[in-house]
C-alpha cells in the first residue's frame, strides 16, 4: 500500500472496527504543536502557561476561567476555537464523529484545524486508493485552488503555493522568472502520475480540471468516498457536461458560488457565478432519503467567481444532502 498525505497525521490515530479513527493524545499533541497555535512572544504568561500545559498533556482540563485569564482578546478567541474543536473530538471519540458534531452543531472553530480534519477523514476514506487523479482532486476538499485558463481549459493549482510563488516574484524576480511561475509546474497526466506519491504533501501538481476527464472523474470518486465514509450510505457520483435537463429536485453547492448558481437556476434567474463542474449523486435503494427523492438525482455544482478561486465546502456534503437522520446513526 502506497503512502500519501503524511501531514494529515493519520499515523497518529487508530482505526476502529467500524472504519472511523480514534482521537488520540498523539493527534491532539501534533495539532497543538502547530506554529499557528504557538503564543507570540508578547503573549501574557497565562497564555504561555496554558499552551505549555496542553503540550505536556493534550487531554488536560481547561476551564472557562483559564481562558478568561488570558490578557489578549484575540488570544482568548483563538483558544476558545481550538478548545471547542478539541471538546467535540473528545466527546465523540472519533475524528469523523467530532467533525460531524462540529458541522451539524455549527460550532465555530479554527479553520486551519477544520481543514486538517477534512484531510484526515479523506486520508482514511481513500486509504488504499491507487488512482492519483482521485487523490489530486481530493485535495480540493481541504486546499483552496487557484484557477486559470490554458488552451481553453480550466487548470487548478494549490492557492497557497501560487501565493508563495507570487511573493517570490517581488523578492527574487530572476529566480521566479527562471522557475516559470505556476505555468512551469507539472500538469498531472499519465506520463508523470507516478511522481505524485513522492510529493503529495507538497501540493505542487497542477490538474487540468477542464480538459482531462480523469480529473473530473477523480473528484466524483472523492465525493463518493467522502459521502460513503461519513454517512455510511452507498452512492454513485458521476460528472456530467450538460445541465439543460437537470432535474433540480435537490442540489448541493460544492462551493459558495455553486450554491449561488443552483439557487439562481431554481429561481429561474441567470447565474452570476461560473459553473466549472457538475455532478450527479445517486443514492443506493433503501437509503434514508427525504420523501419523493428516492429515484431522483442530487445535483452537485462546482462554481467559481471571476477570480476562478475554488474554495470547496465539504460541510455542504454533510448538511446539504437529502438524507434524513436515523435512530441508529453512528456518532
Amino acid at each position: 500500500m502506497r503512502e500519501f498525505w503524511v501531514a494529515s497525521g493519520h499515523h497518529l490515530t487508530r482505526r476502529r472496527e467500524d472504519g472511523w479513527l480514534e482521537v488520540t493524545p498523539e493527534l491532539l499533541l501534533a495539532w497543538l504543536a502547530r506554529p499557528e497555535l504557538a503564543p507570540p512572544e508578547e503573549a501574557c504568561a497565562a497564555e504561555h502557561a496554558l499552551h505549555a500545559r496542553l503540550l505536556a498533556d493534550p487531554l488536560a482540563k481547561v476551564t472557562a476561567a483559564d481562558v478568561a485569564a488570558l490578557a489578549d482578546p484575540d488570544g482568548r478567541e483563538n483558544w476558545e476555537l481550538v478548545l471547542a474543536l478539541r471538546g467535540a473530538l473528545l466527546t465523540a471519540g472519533t475524528v469523523e464523529g467530532g467533525y460531524l458534531a462540529l458541522i451539524r452543531g455549527r460550532v465555530p472553530t479554527a479553520p486551519v484545524l477544520l481543514q486538517q480534519l477534512v484531510q484526515l477523514i479523506l486520508r482514511n476514506a481513500l486509504d488504499g486508493c491507487e488512482d492519483v487523479h482521485v487523490l489530486r482532486a481530493a485535495e480540493m476538499f481541504f486546499r483552496p485552488q487557484y484557477g486559470w485558463l490554458k488552451d481553453g481549459h480550466l487548470h487548478l493549482v494549490d492557492l497557497e503555493l501560487r501565493e508563495e510563488m507570487e511573493a517570490k516574484v517581488h523578492t527574487n524576480p530572476l529566480a521566479a522568472l527562471m522557475e516559470g511561475g505556476v505555468e512551469g509546474l507539472d500538469v498531472l497526466g499519465d506520463h508523470n502520475a507516478w511522481t505524485y506519491w513522492s510529493r503529495s504533501d507538497a501540493h505542487t501538481m497542477v490538474q487540468n480540471f477542464g480538459g482531462n476527464p480523469a480529473s473530473r472523474m477523480g473528484l466524483a470518486e472523492a465525493i463518493r468516498a467522502f459521502i460513503r465514509h461519513l454517512h455510511r450510505v452507498e452512492v454513485t457520483v458521476l460528472p456530467v457536461t450538460r445541465e439543460e435537463k437537470a432535474d433540480l429536485a435537490w442540489f448541493v453547492g460544492l462551493t459558495r458560488e455553486g450554491t449561488d448558481y443552483g439557487n439562481a437556476l431554481w429561481q429561474g434567474k441567470t447565474p452570476a457565478a461560473q459553473l466549472v463542474g457538475l455532478f450527479t449523486i445517486d443514492f443506493a435503494p433503501g437509503s434514508p432519503l427525504r420523501a419523493g427523492l428516492e429515484t431522483r438525482p442530487t445535483w452537485a455544482m462546482l462554481a467559481t467567481g471571476k477570480d476562478l478561486v475554488v474554495q470547496f465546502k465539504p460541510q455542504n456534503l454533510v448538511e446539504g444532502l437529502p438524507l434524513v437522520a436515523t435512530k441508529g446513526e453512528a456518532a
